[in-house]
C-alpha cells in the first residue's frame, strides 16, 4: 500500500512538472470600470472595482499577474500559470467580469510559453 501511494505521488508530481506554463496579455474593452464619471471612476477604483474582481478571480485559479484600470477606461494586465487555468481566465475575462461590467470586446496579446512564473501573487496596478 505505501508503495502504491509513493508511486501516485511521484507520477503526480511529474505530471505537474510537466505542465505547460504560459503568459499572455489582455485588454478589455466597455464599460469595465464603473460609472465614465471620473469621480465614480476613482471612487470606485480605490473601493471595489473591476479589478478586484480580477484581481480575485486570478487569485482564485492559483495565477500569476496583475491588473490595472487606465485613463482610456479599459482595463489591463497579463495573466501567467499552467495553460488550462490561464485559457479559463480568458474566458471569464471575455465573457463575465465584474458583475457590474458590460465586456464589448478583450484583447489578448504577447502569449509566450514561460519556464516560470515571472509574478508572483495577483495583484491590482495603480
Amino acid at each position: 500500500m505505501l508503495l502504491l501511494c509513493v508511486l501516485i505521488f511521484c507520477g503526480f508530481r511529474f505530471v505537474m512538472s510537466e505542465e505547460k506554463l504560459i503568459s499572455v496579455d489582455f485588454e478589455i474593452f466597455g464599460n469595465v470600470q464603473g460609472d465614465s464619471d471620473p469621480v465614480s471612476y476613482w471612487l470606485t477604483d480605490r473601493l471595489c472595482s473591476g479589478s478586484q474582481y480580477t484581481e480575485d478571480q486570478g487569485r482564485a485559479l492559483g495565477l500569476g499577474g496583475w491588473v490595472k484600470n487606465t485613463r482610456q477606461g479599459t482595463v489591463i494586465g497579463q495573466i501567467q500559470g499552467p495553460a488550462q487555468q490561464v485559457n479559463s481566465m480568458k474566458l471569464w475575462l471575455k465573457n463575465v467580469g465584474s458583475p457590474s461590467s458590460r465586456i464589448d470586446r478583450a484583447v489578448f496579446s504577447n502569449e509566450r510559453d514561460i519556464s516560470k512564473l515571472e509574478v508572483q501573487g495577483f495583484s491590482t496596478r495603480y
